[in-house]
């Protein structure tokens, strides 16, 4: 039997969760939920352990520090992927942030499950309503700022920025191209509108970057349904082509529906796809496998190539290296329009 308690003891059988209470007409948990994998020293200590077996535990890398106070069994850290392991965080962050504390920007964007573009997740977001100076520690950053009660809501037991408030934020602090997969994202998600996003940059008068939200905003489209096709929208914005359909429906000639892109140009008879990985595995039907999906998409294009559509298909390697792939869509961007006016 081993000498040492199971963390999942140690952490959610010490803390109970708070009840509600109410702030700026929000409710919200005085006590935030404890995920199993979490180890709270002053916890573990209540369980008997030892201020040196605590030491020893992470001197042998048992136990790893997410923040001073907080650990993760090695085993459990290995298993966790960048948002799990950044969740862990929040939870050891936010009890012992201030009352006034609501989790914004990036963190909010991982409760939400708002898709990302290389984030970084090293530190939790917070803001706090106020106008003095944020500031920024290794595993924590603060922002100060007004927060008015109709951009805070609760999620998962935490004060949260409501998912327009975070998508305008994230869009006043990441690139172009970031900024709009996460507002993509939220969109096609249905968690917030355009109407609700606009509201919300409405709200933040005189703020940094709210211009570049406001671009953000303006090219949102929820119709994306990966961060593969909004990287590929905002490249062929970038490199000023025709701004193509979203999933765009092809139908034959006696308006039978053929398939579906992911961007189409009618007026120029073309067709583009973006292939990820995960595209026919989300595409199969009960029972079917990989390979079939794969065929029936091949009969379906080459339908489509009958009606004098033009295909281009890309994938992850041609969003870092674009400009083969634009050569490709001027192309068939060219022949898709000689074939119309012919």
């Amino acid at each position: 039997m081993s000498p040492w308690p199971n963390p999942s003891t140690i952490l959610c059988g010490s803390f109970g969760i708070g009840s509600p209470i109410a702030d700026a007409g929000v409710m919200f948990m005085a006590e935030p939920p404890c995920p199993p994998e979490l180890i709270l020293r002053s916890a573990a200590l209540r369980q008997g352990f030892s201020a040196d077996e605590v030491q020893e535990k992470r001197r042998r890398g048992e136990w790893v520090a997410l923040r001073p106070g907080a650990y993760v069994p090695a085993d459990a850290l290995k298993a966790m992927d960048p948002l799990d392991r950044h969740l862990a965080l929040i939870a050891a962050t936010m009890r012992r942030a201030p009352e006034d504390a609501t989790l914004s920007h990036l963190s909010a964007a991982c409760l939400w499950r708002i898709d990302l573009w290389e984030p970084t997740l090293r530190a939790v977001q917070l803001t706090r309503p106020s106008s003095g100076g944020g500031h920024r520690r290794r595993s924590l950053q603060t922002f100060r700022t007004a927060l008015p009660a109709e951009d805070v809501v609760t999620l998962d037991g935490y004060r949260v920025t409501a998912a327009a408030r975070t998508v305008v934020d994230l869009a006043k602090q990441l690139p172009f191209e970031a900024a709009v997969v996460a507002a993509d994202s939220a969109l096609h998600a249905g968690i917030t509108t355009v109407e609700e996003l606009t509201a919300a940059a409405d709200r933040q008068t005189h703020c940094p970057g709210l211009g570049g939200a406001r671009r953000v905003i303006a090219f949102a489209d929820g119709r994306s349904e990966s961060v593969g096709e909004s990287r590929t929208r905002v490249m062929i914005h970038r490199a000023a082509l025709p701004r193509p359909e979203p999933q765009y429906e092809v139908r034959s000639t006696g308006g039978v529906l053929l398939g579906r892109a992911d961007f189409g140009w009618e007026e120029l008879r073309t067709l583009g796809e973006f292939d990820g990985r995960e595209k026919y595995g989300r595409r199969l039907r009960p029972g079917q496998l990989p390979g079939d999906a794969v065929f029936q998409e091949k009969l379906r294009e080459d339908a489509m190539r009958d009606l004098g559509w033009q295909f281009v298909r890309l994938t992850w390697a041609d969003l870092d290296h674009p400009a083969d792939a634009l050569t490709r869509i001027k192309r068939a961007l060219e022949r898709g329009g000689r074939f119309r006016g012919g």
